[in-house]
């Protein structure tokens, strides 16, 4: 618990790095409590899920990122964006929430601590009889399994889906996601992976150790590509003529990451009837509020692969980097 209370000269823990690298940069360092804006609500945090974006944004690679998050340094010196936590208080300009409320969504930085300030508009109220926890894993996995499919797929109901990475954080979604907008969906994953993605709502699952989905004589009108160890050419050939691959890996070269993936399907697209959407996702209110009702009805639940307490965030972030995680890395304050 912090020093002080959140209204007070009030100091808290959180995971704190000065410069870019490997998991060890990060510290458990007593900072002091922000203080909300205006329009910005101070939470409380109770936990805050990881991704292979935080990763990247610590280690500084792609050299790419460092645009956006500081060319030398970090220019937040506190990693994380997901979270679901207790509002603590809010700013003058703030009506929708009050303090007790429990909430979730997504900041640009800093959640990985015991108090995280967050605008306001980047957060909802955790659906009852769902978890603070499972809450905290959907934001950014979630939403980009919702965009990737509906957005720029533009999923309808019949259509048969495939999801590589099926048991992975926004694979695990993207399998519920795709079911419950009536698709047919085939899951990509490991062998030990293959009970859990059935569970979540495949109707067929592939385990590459023993089958290459890309040498099949099924076709499919979307494929949400989550790893991207095939090469386009050849995941090109399961999709039907006028069918969608949805390229979606952080992974790639130390420079550009996956940009020249991204650049390459781009140009593809212009020579086929086949549609290559490589996308960015970005954060709407609008998409965690239809996550939350999803959340509510039971048609998602988060796999939760992990918990870590927030002393050891870095360690949360080395299994995330390593890859291979079953659903969501949590962190838990």
């Amino acid at each position: 618990m912090p020093g002080a209370g959140p209204a007070g000269a009030a100091t808290m823990r959180a995971a704190v790095q000065h410069r870019y690298g490997p998991p060890s940069v990060l510290s458990s360092s007593e900072v002091g409590v922000p203080a909300p804006g205006r329009r910005d609500v101070l939470v409380r945090v109770v936990a805050a899920s990881v991704h292979p974006g935080d990763y990247f944004v610590m280690t500084g690679e792609p050299y790419v990122l460092r645009l956006a998050f500081g060319l030398r340094r970090p220019r937040h010196g506190i990693p994380g964006r997901d979270l679901a936590g207790v509002v603590a208080a809010v700013g003058r300009a703030v009506t929708t929430l009050r303090p007790g409320d429990e909430v979730f969504g997504w900041s640009t930085a800093g959640t990985l601590a015991e108090y995280a300030c967050v605008p306001a508009d980047n957060l909802v109220p955790v659906p009852a009889d769902v978890s603070i926890v499972d809450a905290a894993a959907v934001p950014t996995s979630a939403m980009t399994a919702l965009q990737a499919l509906r957005d720029v797929a533009g999923l309808r109901p019949g259509q048969r889906v495939l999801v590589t990475g099926a048991s992975g954080g926004v694979g695990s979604f993207a399998v519920q996601i795709a079911k419950a907008f009536g698709a047919e969906v085939t899951g990509v994953c490991s062998t030990r992976n293959v009970d859990l993605v059935r569970s979540l709502g495949a109707d067929h699952v592939v385990d590459y150790t023993k089958t290459d989905f890309t040498r099949t004589e099924n076709r499919y009108d979307v494929v949400l590509d989550n790893v991207e160890a095939q090469p386009l050419a050849a995941v090109r050939r399961v999709l039907t003529p006028t069918g969608t691959l949805v390229p979606n890996s952080g992974r790639g070269g130390r420079w550009l990451g996956p940009l020249g993936r991204i650049v390459r399907a781009r140009a593809l697209s212009g020579f086929t009837r086949q549609r290559l959407k490589p996308f960015l996702s970005v954060e709407k209110r609008q998409d965690l509020l239809a996550l939350a009702d999803l959340l509510a009805t039971g048609q998602v639940r988060p796999v939760i692969d992990r918990t870590y307490p927030l002393a050891e965030a870095a360690e949360a972030l080395r299994r995330v980097g390593a890859g291979h995680t079953r659903g969501k890395v949590v962190v838990t304050v």
